[in-house]
This record gives C-alpha cells, sequence and structure tokens, in this order.
C-alpha cells in the first residue's frame, strides 16, 4: 500500500445517481489528463468536457477538475471527474481511463489508499485519517458531529499537547540523569511531580472523552437475555418502536437471536433478542440457545429480563440459577440490569415486587422511559454530545496504557522513592503510546490493517 503509482477509483457510493465521481491520484497527472480530454487543464478549474470511446463515439459529458500537487487531499495531483451517476457509466468511464493511461502504469487503488497516501504525505495524521471513515460510517447526528471534530483536528490536537508536556518534562529529567545527587532538589526545583499531576489529570479527561467517543462510535451491544416467555420479543418490539420480532404465549418462539439497532438520545444501541435461556431437545431452538450464550459473552451491556409472576413461583429458583450462569460469562467490565417484566399485572397478585427492582411492562410502556436511562447510564454514557468526539478502541488501548505508565512514574518521583532513570523511562513508554494514537510510532503492519478496512475510493 505504499505503491507510488497512479490509482484511480470511483469515489461515490454504488448505485444509480445523479453524479459519480472517480477520481485520479499520482505524482503526475498532466500526461493522463492530456491523453483523457487532448489538452492541457488548468489547475483547480472547472472543465466541461467530452470523454470519448476508440471509435471517437461519446461515452459521457463530464467535468474535470486538475488539482496540482500538493493543493490537494492526498497531497499528490488528483483529477477528479464528475460523471452522470449510472454504475454502467461509471465502469466505462473508469475502463477507458485504464486503457489510456496503461503506460502510465495507472492502476485500481486498494481500499483506503488515497486516504494513506493523504497521512503519508503528512496532510491528516493517523486519527484525522480514522476521522474519515468513521464520518463515513457514522450512525447518528451525534456520531457525525463527532467525526468532524476528530477530522478537524480537535483529538489530534489533544494528544500533541499531552505529548508536548512529556517531551518538555523528559528533556528536564534526562539533562539531570548525569548529575544523580540533585535527583531531589531537580523534583523540587522544576516541580516535577506537579506537571506530572497536570498530565495525568489532562490525560484522565481525555481517556473520558475518549470513551463516550467509542460509545457514539460504535454503538451500546445490549442483549436481552432471560428464561423462555419472560417477554424479551415485546421488550425488543417496545424499544425499536415497530414490531420487528415475533411475539406468541408459547415458550421457545424466538429460536435464534434477532437483532436491531436503534438511536437512543443520539446514541446508536444494537439490541439483540437471543433465544429463551433453558435446557431443550430440540435441536434447532438448542442452536438458539447456543447462539444466545454466544452474544451474552460479546455483550457490552445485558438486560436479564424477569417475569414479574414468577417471583413466587418454582420458576423463581430457576432464575436466579440463570443469573448465576450469565455473570460466569459475562466479558470483563459488563455489567447487568436486573428488570422485571409485566408489570401491568401487579394489581392481580398479593405480594409486592422486590424493592428497589426496576419494574416494566414491555405491554403497555411503563417503565420503559427509566430502562433508557439505566442502560445508557450503565453502558458508561455521561449524557453530554457537547464537544463529543469520535475515538476508536485502538485509540483507548493507547491511553490506557499511557495512563499505566504515567501512573508508574507519579511511584517513582514519590517522596523516599526517587528513581530518575526509571521516572525517565516510563515517560518516555507513555509518550510512545500517545504517539501510536497520530501515527507518530505506529508499526507498518498495523498501520496497513488500519487502512485496508476503508472503502474503496476513500
Amino acid at each position: 500500500m505504499t505503491r507510488r503509482v497512479p490509482i484511480i477509483a470511483v469515489a461515490t457510493a454504488p448505485g444509480k445517481a445523479g453524479l459519480g465521481v472517480i477520481r485520479i491520484s499520482g505524482t503526475n497527472l498532466t500526461p493522463i489528463a492530456t491523453a483523457l480530454f487532448q489538452k492541457v487543464l488548468k489547475p483547480r478549474e472547472a472543465h466541461l468536457l467530452t470523454l470519448r470511446d476508440a471509435s471517437g463515439a461519446a461515452i459521457d459529458q463530464l467535468i474535470a477538475i486538475h488539482f496540482v500537487a500538493p493543493a490537494s487531499f492526498t497531497g499528490e495531483d488528483v483529477l477528479e471527474l464528475q460523471c452522470h451517476g449510472g454504475p454502467q457509466l461509471l465502469e466505462l468511464v473508469m475502463r477507458r481511463c485504464l486503457e489510456l493511461a496503461k503506460d502510465d502504469g495507472l492502476v485500481i487503488a486498494e481500499p483506503g489508499e488515497f486516504t494513506l497516501r493523504a497521512y503519508l504525505n503528512d496532510k491528516i495524521d493517523l486519527a484525522q485519517a480514522e476521522a474519515i471513515a468513521d464520518l463515513i460510517e457514522a450512525q447518528s447526528e451525534a456520531a457525525v458531529r463527532g467525526a468532524a471534530r476528530s477530522l478537524q483536528g480537535t483529538f489530534s490536537n489533544d494528544v500533541n499537547d499531552l505529548i508536548e508536556e512529556i517531551t518538555q518534562l523528559r528533556i528536564l529529567v534526562e539533562s539531570t540523569l548525569d548529575f544523580p545527587e540533585e535527583e531531589i532538589e531537580f523534583l523540587e526545583n522544576a516541580q516535577a511531580r506537579e506537571r506530572l499531576n497536570r498530565v495525568s489529570d489532562r490525560l484522565s479527561a481525555l481517556r473520558e472523552g475518549a470513551k463516550q467517543g467509542k460509545i457514539l462510535r460504535d454503538g451500546i451491544q445490549v442483549v436481552l437475555a432471560g428464561a423462555p416467555n419472560v417477554g424479551k420479543s415485546s421488550l425488543l418490539n417496545r424499544l425499536a418502536g415497530e414490531e420487528v420480532a415475533i411475539v406468541t404465549p408459547i415458550a421457545g418462539t424466538t429460536r435464534d437471536r434477532v437483532k436491531e439497532s436503534i438511536n437512543l438520545d443520539g446514541v446508536p444501541m444494537h439490541v439483540i433478542d437471543t433465544a429463551g435461556l433453558r435446557e431443550t431437545d430440540d435441536v434447532v431452538e438448542s442452536k438458539g440457545i447456543e447462539r444466545s450464550w454466544d452474544a451474552i459473552r460479546l455483550a457490552d451491556l445485558v438486560i436479564f429480563l424477569k417475569d414479574f409472576n414468577a417471583k413466587d413461583s418454582p420458576e423463581a429458583a430457576t432464575e436466579e440459577t440463570l443469573r448465576k450462569e450469565i455473570l460466569r460469562a459475562l466479558p470483563p467490565k459488563c455489567e447487568v440490569l436486573e428488570v422485571i417484566n409485566k408489570s401491568d399485572l401487579l394489581s392481580k397478585v398479593d405480594s409486592p415486587p422486590p424493592e428497589g427492582s426496576l419494574l416494566i411492562s414491555a405491554k403497555t410502556g411503563s417503565g420503559i422511559a427509566d430502562l433508557n436511562r439505566k442502560i445508557l447510564g450503565a453502558a458508561g454514557w455521561g449524557g453530554s454530545q457537547e464537544g463529543a468526539i469520535i475515538s476508536r478502541r485502538r485509540h483507548l488501548n493507547c491511553l490506557d496504557g499511557a495512563a499505566d505508565h504515567i501512573e508508574k512514574a507519579q511511584k517513582f518521583a514519590a517522596n523516599g522513592n526517587i528513581s530518575l532513570d526509571l521516572f525517565a523511562e516510563e515517560l518516555r513508554l507513555a509518550q510512545d503510546q500517545l504517539g501510536q494514537i497520530t501515527g507518530k510510532l505506529l508499526p507498518d503492519d498495523l498501520l496497513g490493517k488500519i487502512f485496508s478496512q476503508f472503502c474503496i475510493g476513500k
């Protein structure tokens, strides 16, 4: 993906449209543009031209714009062809471009290759490059705005400011390493501990913001689990606002996972209705139950649904056993919300519900607003979209790694436990972790993996 040949791809989404855009990027595209239209194009000027096939017949009348390096998205020459948006037409234009520019080495771009070239030519950093893909894939308005902020460099600037603070602290520390007898005096005069604490505080705030950004980007994976016939499918339908799952009084109606994506206060939520968890000899239902457990193991949040009518029945013991099994299967940091359904039948029983229980009725909608708030809180959503940025698991891992090294540095700088060598090394390791976010210190194999996930033409 670091090849230097000119590349071409359709930049617009597949399907019929009024407009389709084809982009070419390379070190010098004047010969290609001249071969396509028999004229030299003025840079950054729209030209209405006709592209013809080998026999001279018109393929399409289009607008061509030539962006000359470095004033382009990729930092190379870019030729943009704005055609009519028929898929077959775009295919003909692509084929003609490849035919005429064969001697110039024009090839079809790999996924993400245009953005990779922008990154390699220092037009954007890696966090901004990832924000382009996040902007395209955003599932809500808040995610769009968050990705746009990241693309503008908000997240990168915060990371770079932290790196700069650590760099200045490292300069002071490493310049003192040759004078070990002055370690204590250095830490006091340079206010190293105070400066390190400020770094730690800023890093904590950045980590919290990144966690919110990851929720906006990826959404919350919510699994509805419980025994058969407790109302999981009814709850899914209530949350989705439409009937997406079949509901009957027959236990075991849902035999496989049913997934529905919804938007909850601007936060994407992927709700999975699972087969009722029980022992069964039915081969099909058994397979569905197995998939239910797989979903639980990958969940961000599990809603363990119980039947209000079953709380005083023999089934209550079975539900408690099931609850313990779910807790054992949960991934790290995944919470369980225990919810009692069918509160609309409360007046028909004598004993009151357990104190503090979250009571809902999937049938009437009672308690659903409270459940929504509980879901967002349990998933770690702070509730504010103002100033949010989009982040990925990779970013969180780097921020967590940097925080671990800063914490170790604080211990080495503590009173009575001063070691400048170890202090300096932990600062370097923290700096390396932060540098991986923007791509300054990223292994080549990981770089290729990140850009390979982009769509073709971007």
